[in-house]
C-alpha cells in the first residue's frame, strides 16, 4: 500500500484533526491580512486624500502580490514541501504586515502590501494541499470545506476586532495586529504540522520512508516496511504535467472560471467598507468603524455557508452545488446594488452574498485538490489561483473606475456580478464525476 493509501482508508485521528484545524487557523490569517486594507481603506482614503480609483490600486496591490505568489511558491510547495513552504509564507507576511503599518505613502503601502500578497498566495496553495493529503476518503469534504471557512472567519473576528481597535487608533494599528498575529502562528505550524506522507513518498528525499512512519505511527495507522516502486508514469511525473492533455482543459477551466468569480467575490469584501461610510452610496454617514463592523458578517455569512456546503458537497456532488452557488451568489450581489437605508439592511446583504459567494470558493478550492495527483496539486491550486489573482486584483481597481465615472451602486453592483455568471458557465463544462468517485 501506499501512504496515501492508508490514510484514505483509515480513520481520522485528533493529529489529523489538529492539523486541519491548523490550516483553518492560517487560512484565517490570510483572511485577515487580505481584508486588513479593506477594514484600513477609509482611514487610508482620508489621511492620504484619495480618489476612488487611487483607492482601488492601493487595494490591488497585496492581490496582484498573491497572484504572483501562489504562481511561484505553489510549485515550491511541491518542490521543497508543504511544511517549509508555509514558514517561509508565514515570515514574509509577517514582514510585510509589520512594514505596512509604517508606511508613509500609498506608493510603500502599495509595496509591502505586495509582498504581504505573495506570503498569502503561497500559503493558500500548500494549506490546501496540507487539509487534503492529511484527510481520509470520509472525512476529506468536510476537512476541505472546514480549511476554506477559515478565510472568512478571519475576516468576521478580525472585523470585531478592528471595531475596537479603530475608535481609538488610526488604520495603521490593523496592520500591527495582523503582523502580531501572524508571528504567533510560526510555533504551531512547527510543532504540529509534518510534512505530508504523500509528499515524501512521492519526492522521496533522505529519510524518507522513517518520516513517513512516523507521522502515520502518530495517526495510529499502519506503517510501511518499504515504499512501493514508481510506475513508470509516475517516476516521469512533473509540475508541468498540469498543461498535459490529461489535466490542461481542467486547469484552463477552473483557473479562468475562478479569476471571474474573484470578481465578483472581491468586490464586496474590497469595497463594501467605502461604501458603506460613504454618504453617496448609504443615503446616510456610517462611520469606518461601522462599515468594518458590516464587512466581517459578509465574512459570518461566508463561514456559515462553507460549514454547510461541506455537506451539500458530499450529498450532491461538487460541481452542482457550486453551480448553485454561483447562481445565488449573481443575484445576492445585484440586489446588494439596490442599497439599503439601515446598517442592519446592509448587514443582512453582505452576510447574504457573503455566504453564497464563499461557498462557491469552497467548491474550487475541493475541485483543484481531486483533480490533481500529489505531484502537482499545489502547482495545480497555484496555478488557478495566481490566474483568479488577476480577477481579484481588477476587482476593486474596475469598481473604483467605474464610481469614479458616475454610474451608482446598482449599475456598478450589476456589472461587477456578471464575473459569477461567466464562472457558472466555466463550471458546467468542466467534468469532475470520475475524479469525485476516485
Amino acid at each position: 500500500m501506499t501512504p496515501k493509501q492508508i490514510i484514505d482508508n483509515g480513520p481520522m485521528h485528533w493529529r489529523q484533526w489538529m492539523a486541519v484545524a491548523i490550516t483553518i487557523g492560517l487560512n484565517a490569517l490570510d483572511g485577515f491580512d487580505v481584508l486588513s486594507s479593506a477594514f484600513a481603506g477609509p482611514g487610508i482614503k482620508q489621511e492620504w486624500h484619495l480618489a476612488p480609483d487611487g483607492l482601488g490600486a492601493v487595494l490591488a496591490m497585496e492581490l496582484v502580490g498573491m497572484g504572483v505568489g501562489s504562481l511561484l511558491l505553489g510549485g515550491a510547495a511541491d518542490k521543497i514541501g508543504r511544511r517549509p513552504t508555509i514558514l517561509a509564507c508565514l515570515v514574509m507576511m509577517s514582514v510585510g504586515m509589520f512594514l505596512a503599518a509604517a508606511a508613509t505613502s500609498p506608493q510603500s503601502l502599495s509595496l509591502w502590501r505586495f509582498l504581504t500578497g505573495i506570503g498569502i498566495g503561497g500559503m493558500l496553495s500548500a494549506i490546501n494541499a496540507v487539509a487534503n493529503e492529511f484527510s481520509s476518503n470520509k472525512g476529506r469534504s468536510i476537512a476541505m470545506a472546514l480549511m476554506v471557512i477559515g478565510y472568512p472567519l478571519g475576516g468576521f473576528f478580525g472585523g470585531q476586532i478592528v471595531k475596537y481597535l479603530l475608535p481609538a487608533n488610526d488604520w495603521r494599528a490593523i496592520f500591527e495586529f495582523g503582523a502580531g498575529a501572524t508571528v504567533a502562528s510560526i510555533p504551531l505550524v512547527l510543532f504540529f504540522i509534518p510534512e505530508t506522507p504523500s509528499f515524501l513518498n512521492q519526492r522521496r528525499p533522505k529519510g524518507a520512508l522513517e518520516r513517513i512512519n512516523k507521522t502515520l505511527a502518530s495517526f495510529r495507522l499502519p506503517t510501511l516496511d518499504a515504499l512501493r516502486e514508481f510506475e513508470p508514469h509516475q517516476a516521469k511525473a512533473s509540475v508541468a504535467d498540469i498543461f498535459k492533455p490529461a489535466y490542461l482543459k481542467t486547469t484552463l477551466v477552473l483557473s479562468v472560471a475562478y479569476a471571474f468569480h474573484a470578481l465578483t467575490f472581491y468586490y464586496i469584501l474590497k469595497m463594501a467598507p467605502s461604501i458603506i461610510s460613504d454618504p453617496q452610496f448609504a443615503g446616510q454617514s456610517f462611520s469606518k468603524a461601522e462599515g468594518a463592523g458590516v464587512l466581517a458578517y459578509a465574512n459570518l455569512g461566508g463561514a456559515l455557508g462553507g460549514a454547510v456546503f461541506g455537506w451539500f458537497m458530499h450529498k450532491f456532488g461538487i460541481k452542482r452545488s457550486t453551480m448553485v452557488a454561483l447562481g445565488l451568489a449573481v443575484l445576492l450581489v445585484i440586489k446588494f446594488g439596490t442599497g439599503e437605508t439601515t446598517l442592519a439592511g446592509w448587514t443582512v446583504a453582505v452576510l447574504l452574498v457573503g455566504l453564497f459567494t464563499n461557498s462557491a470558493i469552497v467548491g474550487f478550492y475541493s475541485a483543484w485538490a481531486i483533480a490533481y495527483p500529489t505531484h502537482v496539486r499545489a502547482t495545480g491550486t497555484g496555478f488557478a489561483l495566481s490566474i483568479g489573482r488577476g480577477g481579484a486584483a481588477l476587482s476593486p481597481y474596475l469598481a473604483g473606475l467605474l464610481f469614479a465615472n458616475d454610474l451608482g451602486l446598482f449599475k456598478v453592483s450589476l456589472i461587477m456580478s456578471m464575473g459569477s455568471l461567466v464562472a457558472l458557465a466555466l463550471f458546467s463544462m468542466l467534468n469532475l464525476k470520475d475524479a469525485e468517485a476516485h
